[in-house]
């Protein structure tokens, strides 16, 4: 099963992630952009979605995706780690939500 481990080490093996303290508990910046975070509880994460995209996922997937009332207004979505098929899903998910922060000198696709 994935754990906040997985979530940590896939989130720093992207381009200039850099990880910081929030609210005390781990977040993933890049560019000085938050990408991701790890709440209290460490069985679920949380990451950049548009809003519409975001709905879309909850609707196809709610054991999987969901969003807590007070970040409704937010463009984040958080995803269950134990509902997560495997390593791939999750490196998806992570790179998604990092290249929706991550300036375009690093997401250019003739990057070295």
């Amino acid at each position: 099963m994935l754990d906040a481990d997985d979530v940590r080490r896939i989130a720093l093996s992207l381009p200039e992630a850099v990880e910081k303290e929030r609210w005390r508990h781990p977040t993933f910046d890049v560019a000085g952009r938050m990408f991701l975070t790890i709440p209290d509880d460490q069985t679920s994460f949380a990451v950049r979605c548009p809003k519409l995209e975001r709905d879309e996922l909850i609707a196809a997937e709610p054991a999987k995706f969901w969003v807590p009332p007070h970040e409704a207004p937010s463009a984040w979505v958080r995803a269950r780690l134990a509902e997560l098929e495997d390593t791939d899903e999750l490196y998806d998910i992570v790179l998604d939500s990092w290249r929706q922060a991550a300036p375009g000198h690093l997401t250019a696709p003739d990057r070295p």
